[in-house]
């Protein structure tokens, strides 16, 4: 019998399959390995222990920071407004101390004082042309109301009473289902006031203080990025204050103009008066629609007033100032200072007020210009190297080149 050589059955016995199982019969994680798979390695374990103890506290620290926010954001929605209105303050504040030689303590109460001696006069003067209003409605409108009876051939009301009997019971009965939230309400002035309180001091504060508080946010930041939020810090301020004083100016105009128009039609200038600041900040803080949603009062009450050829005059006024402005008011007086196209401004009011209110609307504008400003100046902008036959507007080399690829067209020009 011929005898296999020793070197052949060791190269045999190293080919035969590594064993699976440890001696208990338990399987193994690597064949090669000696410990077997249900056994964990040292360090899995602290490790899971670690990372779910993570988990918990990072989750427990969202939950209070949330939770927080949610209990303050009465507090930090006033602290956006103050330093919103902070901003707008900012270039009369400067000007004052640049000219005058005051503090910006001083300015910023001046500027603050002067505001707010503005907003007094103008509630003063305004309420008694809007109890003058309510007072010429409330007399007139049985006689509308005939009006509309005998030419649409209709009863409006019950046939056992009159019209005024129904909404003196309206009233009462309205009274009676709110009364505890009208109370409420009159009891809550004491918060508005000290809401109002607190804005002026945060207002006041931030106007006085803000060399201070940028040079303190600035040099926590590396010089790179200094530069880059101190432009955007000075951007803020222009877009703002250009934003505010311009569309007062523009508001001013437009009331003085529309409070004419109005008086010259017949229209008592105590009812002028506060339609025609209604229609001037409806016409200057809401852009595109805020023009016709302004004027559509003043025109039904000088219809229900005056008659219908006054109302005519008074449309026919709004859609012709609203070019004057448009084309040569506007772009003489903010076009230096807000920089933003018109569906972009209405898009950033709907969603300011969606997500705040009026204020948001109010706040929106400024923001998107601001925006609008920094991605123009940080956000690379490249030659134009396509020009689409569709635009209309391309000269006939480029008309020529159009629907070409985009190296083509550089080679062509």
């Amino acid at each position: 019998m011929t005898e296999v050589p020793a070197t052949t059955s060791a190269r045999g016995a190293a080919s035969d399959p590594a064993p699976s199982h440890d001696a208990e019969g338990r399987p193994l994680l690597d064949p090669d390995a000696a410990r077997p798979i249900d056994q964990a390695p040292p360090w899995l374990m602290p490790m899971v222990r670690q990372t779910i103890w993570r988990v918990v506290w990072v989750g427990l620290g969202m939950t209070v920071l949330v939770l927080s926010l949610l209990k303050a954001r009465g507090l930090i929605s006033t602290l956006v407004i103050a330093l919103f209105l902070s901003l707008a303050m900012d270039p009369a504040v400067a000007t004052l101390t640049r000219r005058r030689g005051w503090s910006r303590g001083r300015a910023s109460g001046v500027v603050f004082l002067g505001v707010l001696a503005s907003v007094v006069l103008l509630i003063t003067v305004l309420i008694p042309a809007l109890v003058e209003v309510a007072q010429t409605i409330a007399a007139r409108l049985p006689g509308w109301i005939a009006s509309i009876e005998r030419t649409f051939d209709i009863q409006i009301g019950g046939a056992d009473r009159s019209l005024a009997d129904e909404l003196d019971a309206a009233v009462q009965q309205w009274l009676q289902d709110n009364g505890r939230q009208v109370l409420g309400l009159a009891s809550s002035t004491v918060g508005v006031v000290f809401q109002m309180f607190t804005l002026a001091t945060f207002t006041l504060y931030f106007a006085a203080d803000a060399p201070q508080i940028r040079r303190a946010v600035l040099t926590k930041l590396p010089p790179a990025r200094q530069a880059r939020i101190g432009w955007a810090w000075d951007t803020a301020i222009e877009q703002t204050g250009g934003y505010f004083y311009s569309r007062l100016l523009l508001l001013v105009i437009n009331a003085t103009l529309y409070f004419v128009v109005m008086v010259a039609v017949g229209v008592p200038w105590l009812i002028a008066l506060p339609l025609a600041v209604f229609q001037g900040f409806f016409a200057e803080f809401i852009p595109v629609v805020g023009t016709y949603i302004g004027a559509a009062i003043p025109i039904l009450v000088t219809l229900g007033i005056q008659g219908a050829w006054q109302a005519v005059v008074l449309l026919v006024w709004t859609l012709v100032y609203q070019q004057i402005e448009n084309y040569l008011l506007s772009p003489r007086i903010s076009a230096r200072t807000m920089e933003i196209n018109g569906g972009v401004a209405f898009g950033a009011a709907l969603a300011g007020g969606a997500i705040a209110g009026p204020m948001g609307a109010f706040m929106a504008m400024p923001i998107a210009a601001l925006v609008t400003s920094f991605v123009k100046h940080y956000v690379p902008r490249y030659p134009l190297v396509y020009r689409s036959a569709r635009d209309g507007l391309v000269d006939a080399p480029a008309a020529e080149l159009a629907g070409r690829p985009a190296a083509e067209v550089s080679a062509a020009g």
